[in-house]
């Protein structure tokens, strides 16, 4: 399948474009099927069916039951659901939260939101590949202790994390465990039958399907505090009118992400490690970040020295190529990524992050592409410093 457009798209991690599939789908549904789900004519009843089919599509790739999903206006919805959920409906038990340094803002400033209203939160440290440490929440577990919230994988390094030890360790406890599970849906064979958390969030734009769109797996009997509402929408959690197209490209999306996860994990995970050997090599004072197996398939990281990573992203623009970094620019001060600092990292070595996220229509020439464009950029800008 050909790219949706002409630039060397190396960022997936942060959104993927759109299926024409899903695009055409949802077209199709915006021009004839726009009734809302709530109502009872016959449009009305169309625009149900395509909610709930969706719901099926979903909770069969997830491996749970229909009733399980609620969905969401994305991800970050998703997180927020699931935490402030959590510690408001069970705040009379407990008011003890656990999460990690690495979790994504939607995480970390949830938590830092309920501790302004009274709740405690232990941040749990990793190490230097991004793993957190099981035997430390075992540590740190508390009879007050409401909820476990640890990433499934790293959006920015690609580090998968233990989510099956952390949740055995939680399953005969009282404490609810939910996983961000943005990175992963989509990518990863997830069966909810078998893995251990009660909460799970998801968003439809990290596997081809649309924008302001995602959803949160529920295990049945989770009691929750919705954050929206209203008219009582997704069994009471998420009150508003349902985005129709949206919800069923999202069904449709992780349908077709289902059929060629097999063919993609194995792709991806070449070109992937193609990247992580060579760079390196042509790239003197490289950094790899994040674990050396227990990795995301499309998802190589980087930290380049005496080098900024905006200045890497920009110079690669220029030649075609989409990449992020974990760095930002702050009136004028490099801000390096909170997920590098918590890998013990120093901040100028963070300044210079190059995270390449592969996907569905990248190919082996893109792959020769960075090979041979990244290490002259890389070059060239240290040049341009040391001349400074």
């Amino acid at each position: 399948m050909q790219s949706p457009n002409k630039s060397i798209y190396l960022d997936h991690a942060a959104t993927t474009p759109v299926d024409p599939r899903v695009a055409q789908f949802m077209h199709e549904i915006y021009a004839e099927m726009f009734a809302n789900a709530s109502s009872v004519y016959r449009l009305g009843h169309e625009s149900r069916r395509l909610v709930e089919d969706a719901r099926r599509r979903i909770s069969k790739v997830l491996h749970c039951s229909v009733g399980e999903i609620v969905f969401t206006g994305g991800g970050s919805e998703a997180n927020n659901l699931a935490i402030k959920g959590i510690a408001w409906a069970h705040q009379n038990r407990g008011k003890h939260l656990m999460t990690s340094t690495l979790e994504h803002h939607a995480v970390l400033r949830t938590c830092q939101y309920l501790e302004r209203h009274g709740f405690e939160i232990t941040y749990l440290s990793v190490d230097a590949t991004g793993l957190v440490d099981p035997n430390e929440i075992k540590k740190q577990l508390r009879p007050d202790t409401i909820l476990v919230s640890i990433m499934h994988a790293n959006n920015e390094i690609g580090t998968i994390e233990p989510i099956e030890e952390i949740g055995a360790l939680l399953a005969n406890t009282e404490t609810y465990f939910h996983t961000d599970a943005v990175q992963t849906v989509g990518h990863l064979p997830i069966n909810l039958q078998k893995l251990p958390v009660d909460l799970l969030s998801f968003s439809a734009h990290k596997f081809y399907g649309p924008k302001g769109v995602g959803g949160l797996f529920v295990r049945r009997e989770t009691e929750l505090d919705p954050l929206i509402h209203g008219g009582g929408q997704e069994h009471g959690m998420r009150s508003g009118t349902e985005n129709v197209a949206g919800i069923a490209g999202m069904g449709l999306a992780l349908d077709i992400a289902s059929e060629l996860l097999e063919k993609e994990l194995v792709e991806l995970s070449q070109w992937r490690d193609r990247l992580l050997t060579e760079i390196p090599k042509q790239i003197k004072a490289t950094h790899v970040t994040g674990h050396p197996t227990r990795r995301l398939p499309g998802t190589a990281s980087f930290c380049f020295e005496k080098v900024d990573g905006e200045s890497i992203i920009l110079k690669l623009d220029m030649e075609g190529i989409c990449a992020s970094t974990g760095s930002a620019c702050h009136a004028g001060e490099i801000d390096p990524s909170h997920v590098l600092l918590a890998l013990g990292l120093d901040r100028s070595i963070a300044n210079g992050s190059v995270r390449l996220t592969l996907g569905r229509y990248n190919s082996p020439v893109h792959i020769e592409k960075i090979l041979t464009v990244l290490p002259s950029v890389v070059h060239n800008l240290r040049e341009m410093a040391l001349a400074r």
